[in-house]
């Protein structure tokens, strides 16, 4: 069955948004924008080049917080959480009358399920919203990070593994200094983006589980 079209239509002029900035603006305009956050980001995290860890660090963790406030601010938690317990409930009335064979049953879900598709895209659209803003600010800071690193004083940390470990080598396909900046930005955004989420739903997430069933009557 077809989503609703307006709905269908927002979410292509989102994706569409987001790949033009992302493939034709941000290639020529991520540098210059990424020279002037730098004149904010290294007098706070650059150490004058001395220690790249910690500038990685943090540098991940101004992204983390950006991509998280954002996200939390376009995205309605409640709105996604119902949607979620819907589409739960529906798929699991679906399953029994398919094992029944309860064809009644069946036509009349099956006449519902636009309706949650609907509500998926709309709750949904909020995070695609929050991506248009987050390349702006993202790509400008990674641009940013990889020049500041490539003139630091200092690109050797030390690990269990061995005493020089240059920032510049490829272990795994990307750079070093690339799988350290994925993996602070991994942890802190599962971290501040839970804890958001659960600041949100404190209130009424045990309610929602048992009230949002479909129901065909």
């Amino acid at each position: 069955m077809k989503m609703d079209n307006k709905a269908q239509g927002s979410m292509f002029l989102y994706l569409m948004l987001f790949m033009v900035i992302l493939l034709f603006v941000m290639p020529t305009f991520g540098p210059i924008l990424g020279v002037y956050f730098g004149y904010a980001l290294e007098p706070i995290i650059g150490f004058d080049g001395k220690y790249p860890i910690l500038t990685l660090f943090f540098a991940g963790l101004i992204v983390v917080m950006l991509s998280s406030i954002l996200t939390n601010f376009f995205t309605d938690w409640k709105k996604m959480g119902e949607v979620q317990e819907t589409a739960k409930a529906f798929q699991k009335e679906m399953a029994e009358a398919r094992k029944t064979g309860n064809t009644t049953r069946m036509s009349k879900l099956m006449k519902m399920q636009p309706q949650i598709m609907k509500k998926q895209t709309d709750a949904s659209s909020g995070s695609m919203k929050s991506m248009l803003f987050l390349v702006i600010f993202i790509f400008p800071i990674f641009m940013w990070l990889r020049g500041f690193l490539a003139n630091a004083n200092y690109y050797y940390f030390t690990a269990p593994w061995s005493n020089e470990v240059s920032l510049f080598s490829s272990p795994f396909l990307w750079q070093t200094w690339l799988w350290l900046y994925l993996i602070f930005t991994m942890i802190f955004g599962q971290l501040i983006r839970q804890g958001l989420k659960w600041a949100t739903w404190s209130n009424w997430w045990q309610s929602i589980r048992g009230r949002n069933k479909p129901s065909t009557q």
